[in-house]
């Protein structure tokens, strides 16, 4: 896999004000922590950290903190704006040659089933599924091929068999399915009212009643 570069500074304040300046700024609050290091505070910028974020692939990530210190790690957890979905704070987790470590990675799915050709429906049910591996071993994303799949087949996580990847999301869980397309019901009509009959709209309501003549 190849490592992408991800610039950074340090930050010494963790206040809430000078994150929030941070990000006015266009820059992006984070943190990179690691096995029996320290944590450390630092920012990029939002332009380097929302490609990184936004795709469908996984990455190791060369960070460079104030151009010196560089550490191979990967994004462990982003925080997003509720309102904008910009990312405004994440986490990165460095990674130690030869010691394992769990990660989520994307599902990408091959193939036109044979069960959609048939009227049926794909369900797409886990988009990541979360594995324990190598660093060295870490795919960008896991390919499924659903080509067979007929009418009521399903692929679960213990159908998935990779080199050198244990998984840690349940076996049993179903990755992707194909279902019955759904049976659309039809909703009844009122009945028509016979010609020449005056109907009246139903009353839904009781207005308050009208005060009695003295």
């Amino acid at each position: 896999m190849e490592n992408v570069i991800l610039k950074a500074n340090k930050r010494d304040a963790r206040s809430k004000s000078e994150k929030n300046k941070l990000r006015t700024s266009g820059k992006v609050p984070g943190v990179f922590y690691m096995k029996e290091h320290e944590s450390l505070p630092l920012y990029v910028n939002e332009k380097e950290i929302t490609p990184l974020v936004f795709t469908s692939d996984t990455h190791i990530i060369s960070l460079q903190v104030d151009g010196n210190e560089e550490h191979e790690c990967i994004i462990k957890d982003v925080q997003f704006d509720p309102i904008t979905d910009k990312v405004i704070h994440f986490d990165l987790l460095g990674l130690t040659k030869g010691e394992t470590f769990q990660l989520e990675v994307p599902v990408q799915l091959k193939g036109n089933p044979v069960g959609v050709k048939e009227g049926g429906i794909i369900q797409h049910i886990i988009h990541k599924l979360e594995i324990e591996c190598l660093p060295k071993d870490i795919p960008q994303h896991i390919d499924i091929d659903i080509t067979d799949l007929k009418i009521g087949d399903a692929i679960h996580v213990r159908d998935l068999k990779l080199e050198n990847i244990s998984f840690v999301t349940s076996e049993g869980a179903v990755i992707v399915a194909i279902t019955h397309p759904k049976v659309e019901v039809e909703q009844t009509t009122a009945e028509e009212p016979v010609e020449g009959e005056i109907t009246q709209p139903e009353l839904v309501g009781k207005g308050k009643e009208e005060k009695e003549e003295e």
